[in-house]
């Protein structure tokens, strides 16, 4: 699966030009009749399935939709692991509808699997879409926040990949550390290299040796 996430100014953007795909897995008609209606305007394209099984996944990577909406008496094993799934290969905004209350600890797998609203019991119709705007600007900055923490330990482990490689050239090449940091830089200048690159080559060749 592709990887296929939104940020919150893409949202925004979206929403105000396009419609969003609403990707909805009901397994009573009449129920997703009733939210159809609810969410039928301009603003929303809706495909119903009526399953939150194993499809699922291939819904998702073929429709792409921008938030998934599943309602379910009480969430299983296998709908727990289809929304890792999800999350993993194809984060999406998700909303839950569940008609149980589950256990704490259910809904601490539902939050893990990527679920950014998780609502128990009868919902007004007026509150749908309230909370699918919630869901999906909740989504946007876990995403953004979650590739900031990403580019911070990126940033974290090239500076250790360095900080050894420069160990290693001072230890073996009678380099002063100001020395190998250059000949670190200067060796990523001239082939256009990352110098966590360089580093990293240095470390590789330090462990055949």
């Amino acid at each position: 699966m592709k990887k296929n996430t939104l940020t919150l100014s893409s949202v925004t953007k979206q929403a105000a030009h396009t419609k969003l795909k609403v990707l909805l897995a009901e397994k009573n008609q009449a129920k997703a009749t009733v939210l159809m209606n609810v969410l039928s305007n301009d603003h929303y394209d809706i495909f119903h399935i009526a399953h939150s099984g194993m499809p699922l996944l291939k819904d998702v990577e073929q429709l792409d939709p921008d938030i998934i909406i599943i309602d379910i008496e009480s969430p299983d094993r296998d709908m727990l692991e289809n929304l890792n799934q999800i999350s993993q290969f194809a984060p999406k905004p998700i909303v839950v509808f569940s008609e149980h209350q589950n256990p704490s600890t259910t809904i601490n797998q539902l939050v893990k699997s990527g679920v950014s609203a998780y609502v128990i019991g009868e919902v007004s119709h007026q509150r749908v879409r309230s909370i699918i705007d919630v869901a999906i600007a909740r989504f946007a900055v876990f995403q953004d926040l979650k590739q900031e923490l990403a580019a911070t330990k990126q940033k974290l482990s090239s500076q250790k990949n360095i900080e050894k490689a420069k160990l290693w050239l001072m230890e073996n090449k009678q380099l002063s550390e100001t020395q190998a940091y250059h000949f670190i830089r200067k060796t990523a200048m001239d082939n256009s290299q990352k110098m966590d690159d360089v580093a990293r080559n240095i470390l590789s060749v330090a462990s055949i040796l």
